[in-house]
């Protein structure tokens, strides 16, 4: 009997960590798809000195999905030159990073970089890129100025984060990789997220041909929604607009969204608008009395203690039910 396929769309955050580790304890077919935009750091650094596809988001999905030995989960994050400064507050390169840029600069081809990463990795299922192109992430905000790069877009500060964004597309145009799009078209069931909205989550449907592949998929999609909303990116979002965004780029309604109804207390709120608040602001309003019952589904799905982050045990188990494994 074949197998029940679940396909999962994330960055390289706290989607593996999150999603991909307690899957792959169960006996589905995963496939693990990131966007291609990473250009940041150690990544960065690598992309422009070999022109190689970015290795920064998939190496957590490949590590995420690992069966291989303690030492070799170990070596792949191992990380070198840590007191050097390869671009603002990121230091040294990783092993990954540069096993495959190195094994790519070889072959001359990320997919069979990608192949000997898996088997290096014994990796249960597979973990690809949306595209197979070499391109940069673009936002246009809401005065029509447009920001180039994903680092700069996530983090940066050379332009006004006040302002909303738009739109995003990358540079150049880029297909989807067929390969990803086939395992979408058959799957069982895909989830989305978590993960920042536009600089991780919809880059991965910006590659032409993943609307398509979204309306021919009888998959039961699943949109797992911020905790909380992120300066420069989605300040001022409710649980709706998150919605309505992912809704947007997939070009096809979502089946469920997950979130957090877990109001942390105020020192919490107070604590994290202090400390974060050149990245993260509270998510509002966690309650939406417009919302149909029967596809925003919440849950207290937080860390206990001060984090505002979700905890894995109850995502995971409240995902479960979702999905009805």
């Amino acid at each position: 009997m074949r197998k029940k396929k679940i396909v999962c769309f994330g960055g390289g955050g706290a989607m593996p960590q999150l999603i991909l580790e307690p899957l792959k304890n169960f006996n589905f077919d995963i496939v693990s798809i990131t966007s291609m935009v990473d250009n940041g750091g150690s990544t960065g650094a690598l992309r422009k000195e070999f022109n190689t596809m970015p290795a920064g988001d998939i190496r957590r999905h490949l590590l995420a999905l690992s069966e291989g030995e303690k030492w070799k989960k170990e070596l792949w994050q191992f990380r070198f030159a840590k007191d050097i400064e390869i671009s603002p507050q990121h230091f040294g390169h990783n092993f990954a990073n540069v096993f495959i840029t190195g094994l790519e600069s070889i072959f001359g081809n990320f997919e069979e970089a990608l192949n000997i990463c898996h088997q290096f990795l014994n990796v249960k299922g597979m973990a690809l890129p949306a595209v197979l192109d070499k391109v940069q992430l673009v936002a246009e905000l809401e005065d029509g100025s447009l920001i180039e790069g994903e680092e700069e877009i996530d983090l940066g500060k050379n332009h006004n984060r006040d302002l909303k964004i738009k739109n995003v597309y990358l540079k150049p145009k880029a297909r989807a990789y067929q390969k990803a799009i086939d395992e979408t078209i058959t799957a069982d069931n895909i989830i989305i997220g978590p993960g920042d909205l536009y600089s991780s989550l919809i880059p991965c449907f910006l590659g032409k041909g993943w609307k398509e592949a979204m309306a021919q998929s009888q998959a039961k999609k699943i949109f797992i929604c911020p905790a909380m909303t992120k300066w420069g990116e989605t300040q001022n979002y409710s649980i709706k607009d998150f919605t309505e965004a992912i809704e947007k780029y997939l070009g096809v309604p979502l089946d469920f969204v997950i979130f957090n109804n877990n109001i942390p207390s105020k020192d919490t709120i107070k604590k994290y608008q202090e400390e974060k608040k050149e990245e993260f602001v509270l998510n509002p309003p966690i309650i939406n009395n417009d919302l149909d019952k029967n596809k925003f589904i919440g849950e207290d799905l937080l860390l206990d203690g001060l984090e505002i982050k979700y905890d894995q045990q109850k995502l995971f188990s409240f995902l479960k039910k979702i999905i009805n494994f």
